[in-house]
């Protein structure tokens, strides 16, 4: 809070005089007191943040006063930016981008500042309106929140209705892997330059290696067993890997090996893929009022082999690092970002398709939002309602996760992983090579557990 003049200033020397006036000037610029302050914040370069990024200025800073200086950087970029931040409490930044893989760790080393009593103190946050599996996720061993979301997904499926009437194709209610490769051939070349298929092959384990996991999750394997056994050579591991590393080189993009979810909603967007299998916030990009496919995509629940459901659970989510000393002053960004309020402002302003969701109740009850995303809105919510973060596969496992493990370690372990299996996606390699050396690297940190 930037001091005020008292009347008792008037014995103040000169130069101290003029310094408090010019803090009750700045003090007056927008409600609330705060405003002389300035937070850091950083985040990744995803659509609905860039959205956040272009509002703040004339709508947070404008009524509060306070300053939002954004870092935004790609999604492997921003995570090793965050986690060396956080992990040596340097306090560059106030606020990041934090997901529900990283908040029970960070929770766990102190590095987060806990949200209970900011959120219990703010009526208009609506704490409880937030969907309980997003809740539950950024709720840490302690039984606090150590995250409030901005948005929350699960993944599906998306294809091109029009390109699939054109070819006589018919898309499965709930299509197996097995279906959708079928259909990736039979689309591929549909129209100049479209290839069947879009799927991650750019490295990072938050990148290729989560929509890996979940066919690898549907199709039998596991990363570790419940007795902390690697098993990336397993038939199961070896059979969901080869299936994903063919497909994206006979029916997927160009270039597959440095294509992520970016490139992927690009491929989409600009007609060159039939289908694309990714994260369920992706629709409102593609629903967006200035999308060239606007009307023209399907949406139907991730494909499965085994299991019933295979649909990630993912968050990215408000962290505020515990070396900030302006948590007071972040929790009223937060609590503006993630809250309604904000929803409002999105859906008036530019449209209710563009609207940060899947974290709110309310969201999906609003009449405007439900016609708005009626082409995804219910299968993005019984996506992330069906997600099984503590149960995702056929057999037990030794920690939480879908598209991760949950423990500190898979963050390199998945990077690393992923490299191998992106370079044989590059014809670098062979896929029983790339999982020799995964398995090695994953006995590893086995070890650590066993």
């Amino acid at each position: 809070m930037p001091a005020r003049l008292g009347r008792g200033a008037i014995g103040l020397r000169a130069g101290a005089l003029v310094a408090a006036l010019l803090m009750v000037v700045a003090g007056c610029r927008g409600a609330g007191g705060t405003s002389g302050d300035a937070l850091n914040v950083l985040m990744v370069n995803n659509p609905q943040m860039i959205t956040l990024r272009k509002l703040t200025a004339e709508h947070f800073t404008k009524e509060t006063g306070i300053r939002v200086n954004f870092t935004v950087l790609p999604e492997n970029d921003v995570r090793e930016r965050i986690a060396q931040d956080f992990a040596h409490q340097a306090g560059q930044y106030d606020i990041a981008t934090v997901s529900n893989y990283e908040v029970p760790s960070y929770a766990r080393n102190g590095w987060l500042h806990p949200l209970d009593a900011l959120a219990a103190g703010d009526k208009g946050f609506a704490r409880d309106d937030i969907l309980e599996p997003l809740r539950r996720s950024l709720t840490a061993a302690d039984g606090r929140l150590y995250a409030a979301p901005f948005y929350g997904e699960s993944s599906f499926l998306m294809y091109r209705k029009d390109v699939f009437a054109e070819k006589g194709l018919t898309m499965p209610a709930r299509p197996t892997w097995r279906q959708v490769a079928d259909l990736a051939a039979k689309a591929d070349g549909a129209r100049p330059g479209m290839r069947g298929i879009c799927l991650r092959g750019l490295p990072g384990w938050g990148e290729m290696t989560a929509p890996l996991t979940t066919v690898v999750n549907t199709m039998g394997g596991t990363w570790f067993t419940e007795d902390w056994r690697a098993a990336l050579t397993s038939p199961e591991f070896t059979e969901a890997t080869r299936f994903y590393v063919d497909l994206v080189r006979e029916h997927g993009e160009a270039g597959a090996p440095q294509a992520g979810y970016a490139e992927c909603l690009n491929n989409l967007t600009q007609g060159r893929t039939a289908m694309w299998y990714d994260a369920t916030a992706a629709a409102g990009s593609l629903e967006a009022s200035g999308s060239p496919v606007k009307g023209r995509i399907g949406y139907v629940p991730a494909p499965v082999e085994r299991t019933r459901s295979s649909g990630w659970l993912y968050t990215w989510a408000w962290g505020i690092q515990k070396a900030s000393r302006k948590a007071d002053t972040a929790w009223r960004f937060i609590s503006w970002a993630s809250g309604t309020a904000y929803e409002e402002l999105v859906g008036t302003a530019i449209g209710w398709a563009d609207v940060p969701a899947g974290k709110r109740a309310s969201t999906y009850a609003d009449p405007r939002y439900a016609e708005a995303t009626a082409a995804f809105s219910r299968v993005t919510l019984d996506a992330i309602r069906s997600a099984r973060p503590d149960d995702p596969g056929v057999q037990p496992r030794p920690a939480p996760g879908i598209q991760f493990v949950g423990i500190p370690e898979f963050a390199d372990l998945g990077t690393k992983v992923s490299q191998e299996i992106s370079a044989a996606i590059a014809g670098r390699q062979s896929v029983d090579a790339a999982l020799r050396t995964a398995q090695e690297l994953a006995e590893k940190v086995a070890k650590e557990y066993r």
